[in-house]
């Protein structure tokens, strides 16, 4: 009874159930431009007009600086990103997006509206799904 319990009810199973399902349509659709879904969003958080600190990329993704640091690395090796010490605190790292990583930005958005479209399209209420998740998040 527990087992069905869970399985049938547990908001995090579901949420992480949805998360994979999610992350694998979107991570298929940008697979042409040779990133990942969560690549996307690496990416497009450091788009931006001042290059933002490790941390406060790191607290908008939900993620350890150390999970940040393995994941910026293939996207530093390709030549997408770029750190560098923070001039105003030498302990704080900046990243910077670079050229070519607008550019695989400007080939990205249109695949992301896309699909984003349909995934919002199948959906009651994506703003109050929105909603809900930020709340959970302490958004």
């Amino acid at each position: 009874a527990p087992t069905l319990l869970v399985r049938d009810t547990c908001l995090c199973l579901h949420a992480q159930r949805a998360a994979r399902a999610l992350a694998r349509r979107f991570d298929l659709a940008l697979d042409p431009i040779g990133i990942t879904s969560g690549q996307f969003s690496l990416l497009m958080s450091l788009n931006r007009p001042e290059p933002p600190r490790m941390g406060d990329v790191a607290a908008l993704l939900a993620m350890d600086r150390t999970t940040l640091t393995a994941n910026l690395k293939p996207l530093e090796r390709r030549g997408l990103v770029r750190t560098s010490t923070d001039p105003a605190d030498r302990r704080a790292r900046l990243l910077r997006l670079t050229a070519a990583g607008r550019k695989i930005l400007v080939q990205a958005v249109p695949i992301w509206r896309h699909v984003h479209g349909e995934v919002e399209a199948g959906l009651r209420d994506p703003g109050h799904l929105r909603a809900d998740l930020a709340r959970l998040a302490g958004i």
